[in-house]
Formats: C-alpha cells, structure tokens, sequence
C-alpha cells in the first residue's frame, strides 16, 4: 500500500490528460470546504453541551489555527512525497477528525470535540489545501491562476454542498428536527451520526482525487508553450528559491502581509454575515425586514461569490497579471467597504451587491496567491511556500471576526444592533485593507542571490530531500 502512494508511482504515462488534475483536485478541496458550513450544526452543539457561542466557535478557529501551522510545517513534505500520499494523509485526518468528533458528542466531551474537528481534522485541512497546489502549477505553467482557481474555488463553495447536505441528514437522523423552523435544534445524537457520514462520505471522495492525482514527468511541458515568454511578463521568473530562501525575502513577507489583510476583511464579513444582513435592516423597535431565511439565502449567495471569485478573479491574473488583480482585490475593497458604511443600509439590493463583490475578491486573493508565489519563486517547492504563507491565514482566521465581534460587543446586544453598530469596524476594515494595497505595491522581483544555482536543476524530490 506504502509503494502505491510514492510519488514515482505517480509519474503520469504517455497520452494522460492533464485535465483530470483539477477534478481530482477539486475532490479533496470540496470535501475539506466543509469548514465553511459548521454553522448548521452549531445551535444543535451549543444546546447539547449547554456552552456558549464562544465555546462552541472555538471549534472553527482551533481547525482554521491548525490549517495555516499544518500547512507551514507539512509544505516540505507535501512537495517532497507528491500529491497522492499528502491527500491520502489529508483524507485520513480529516475521516479522523470527525470519527472522534462524534465520540466528543456522544460522550459529551466538548474537548474531544476540540481535538477531533480542531486538531486532527484541522491537520486534514492544511495539508489538504496545499496537496494539489504544485503538481497544478506543474501542470498548467501556462495558465497557472486558472488551474489552482479551479481546484481552490472547491474550498469555497464546499459549503454550498455540505449545508443542504447537513440539515437534510440531521432531518433524517432526528425525525423531530424541522429545519424550517428557527426554534427548532437536532439533537446531539443526530449530530454524532451526521459527523460519521460525512466523515465516511468525504474519505471517499478524497481518495478518489488521491488515486486520480498524477504528476508530470520530469521536463514535460504543454505542446506549443514555450517557458521563455514568461521572461517578458513583470514579476515572473523562470528561476527557482527555496522554501527556505523564500521566507528570508521581503517579496514572501509583503506578500503574506497582503494576504493576511484581504482575508481579515473578507473573513470579517463571513462570519457575521447572517446577522449582519438583518441588522442593517432593524428599525428603532428592534424589528428586522430581514427574515431568517433571507438571512440564510444570503449567506448562500455570498458562498456562490466565495466560489465564483476564486475562479474568475484567478484566471484574470493569467491576463493582466498577480500584482494588477491584488490591486483590484485590495482597492475595490476599500471602495466597497467605504460604500457598506455610508449606504449600505439604504437598500438591500445595494448591501447584497457589495457584500458579494467583497466576498468574491476575499476568494480571488485565496486562489491567487499559489501563481503569485509560482512568479516570484519558480515551481521548485512552491507547495511548500504556500504552506508557509498560510500561517497568514491562521492570524486573519483570529483577527477578523475578534475586530467585529469587539466593535459590536461595545455597541450593544445581539438582536438589538442597527447598521451605525457596524460602521466603526467596517472602517477599520478599509484601513487594514489600505496597509494591504501598499504592501502589494512595494512587491519586487526576487533578487538574484536567493535563487536555485542554474546547475542544480534537480528533480523537485532531491532538491526538497536536500533543502528540508
């Protein structure tokens, strides 16, 4: 079984289609996008250990924390072992995680819980992320934004599967649950047995991408593509740093300060998107227009912009290049921010538009950022400088929702909030996102000395044994 997930077992064959990377990619980025929708299930897990919303959140920030750790410290090895052993790694923590979830919830024991989905399953999530990432840019050096958005948009609309999948489950597990009524929480035992199918469902659908997932034979490229065009192009090299080199660049260290700024804005309104859309809309009685399935469609609609920006927004950069589209991520957020503050409370069409256009380039930055790294740094160990340039993500994952979650404790209670509760931290939001537009604009081509000797044009696997 060992041999069967070596990396040179997966040395693609004459005649195979590169085109059957990013579905298999997609299998595993689809599966872990699961994170996005604990929501269904966490009234049902507040009820049942009787803790507070911020217990029970914790759940979410100790996988999203493990992500960007797992990520940074597994890169190394994710490049140097190949995709089919990392997503097999990948699917094994993540089925894990929610087996010892769900033995958390049976036995009511919230830090089995914490442990399962948090840490095991958070492990899952970071090295799941990253597995595809340099065998697409491999793969598809000419179109390198439209390949990982291909795959990464997975992750963002994993939730547009495993939410209506989730509340029908739950429907089925607890025959006195009604998802059409708010008033209405599963049980715990629902629960537990909604957590062993998607932990079965989702193991095997990710070794379905982890026994289609091939990587290119040493020296192949795309008939037609000729590597010396990416001379012409600002930014991009054809030669190669290190893991290792890359984090002693200022280019990684900009790069991960605008990361992390367009994700702590974007993230800002993720999480608080279903009450937010019914506070903006709250007369002085304490009323909202806003109904609770509105609300929820909402949150569908912003996961569809999360989707579609990871896709569209990535494959743009393959046109009019990394630093331009980072510029339109990061100042049409400040515009569309600024825009939410001031108007965006005079009509639901207008607060609809700009949420989803800022959710669309908080995914255009996720989907972006593995061919920004591949036109600074060269494909050699790219996975393992994205996994590094995670841990940005670990910090917004944190940040975001503790900024507009303390503005909003000072202004007032749940259920009672307006649209003036929310303006001091979507302002600060345009701040943050102000400090990300400069450091995208201070981005400069790698120096020279950071680079691959030209004579030690190894396989990626010897160059990751000898650098890690």
């Amino acid at each position: 079984m060992a041999s069967i997930l070596d990396r040179e077992r997966t040395i693609a064959g004459p005649g195979f289609s590169r085109w059957l990377i990013p579905p298999a990619a997609l299998a595993v980025h689809l599966s872990i996008g699961q994170a996005y929708a604990t929501s269904v299930y966490k009234t049902a897990l507040v009820s049942h250990f009787d803790a507070s919303l911020t217990a029970i959140g914790l759940i979410f920030s100790i996988a999203i924390v493990m992500l960007g750790l797992s990520a940074a410290v597994g890169g190394t090895w994710v490049d140097r072992n190949g995709p089919r052993k990392a997503m097999f790694v990948a699917a094994c923590c993540w089925a894990a995680g929610f087996m010892v979830a769900a033995l958390g919830v049976s036995t009511k024991q919230l830090w089995l819980v914490y442990l399962g989905y948090g840490v095991i399953g958070g492990i899952g999530l970071g090295i799941g992320y990253i597995s595809p990432v340099s065998t697409l840019i491999k793969w598809f050096p000419d179109r390198p934004g439209l390949a990982t958005g291909m795959a990464i948009m997975g992750f963002g609309g994993g939730a547009l599967i495993a939410a209506p999948l989730s509340t029908q489950l739950l429907s089925w597990y607890d025959s006195g649950y009604n998802p059409a009524d708010p008033k209405s929480v599963a049980s715990g035992s629902a629960v537990t047995m909604l957590f062993v199918t998607l932990g079965l469902i989702y193991f095997a659908v990710m070794m379905y991408g982890a026994f289609t997932v091939r990587v290119p034979p040493e020296g192949w490229r795309p008939e037609g593509f000729d590597p010396a065009t990416l001379k012409a192009k600002p930014l991009v090299t054809t030669a190669n740093v290190s893991a290792a080199n890359a984090i002693r660049t200022g280019s990684f260290w900009l790069l991960w300060t605008v990361l992390a700024c367009n994700v702590t804005a974007g993230i800002g309104i993720l999480e608080q998107a279903s009450p937010m859309i019914q506070d903006f809309f709250r007369d002085e009685g304490g009323t909202s227009s806003v109904t609770v399935a509105v609300a929820g469609g909402f949150v569908g609609l912003l996961s569809m912009a999360n989707m579609a920006g990871r896709f569209g927004w990535s494959a743009t950069s393959d046109v009019i290049g990394r630093k331009p589209i980072y510029m339109l991520y990061l100042g049409g957020g400040i515009v569309c921010y600024t825009l939410l503050a001031m108007i965006g409370s005079t009509s639901t069409a207008i607060f609809v538009l700009l949420a989803a256009v800022i959710l669309s380039f908080y995914g255009g930055g996720f989907a972006t950022v593995p061919a920004y790294l591949r036109d600074l740094f060269g494909t050699f160990q790219v996975g393992a400088i994205h996994g590094r340039l995670l841990t940005a993500w670990s910090v917004a994952g944190v940040a975001g929702p503790l900024i507009v979650n303390r503005f909003l404790d000072a202004q007032g209670k749940p259920g009672t909030l307006t649209a003036e509760a929310y303006r001091p931290a979507l302002l600060t939001m345009v701040g943050i996102l102000a400090v990300g537009f400069v450091a995208n604009l201070l981005i400069r081509a790698v120096p020279d000395r950071f680079h691959e000797p030209a004579g030690e044009a190894e396989p990626a696997t010897v160059q990751a044994e000898r650098t890690s």
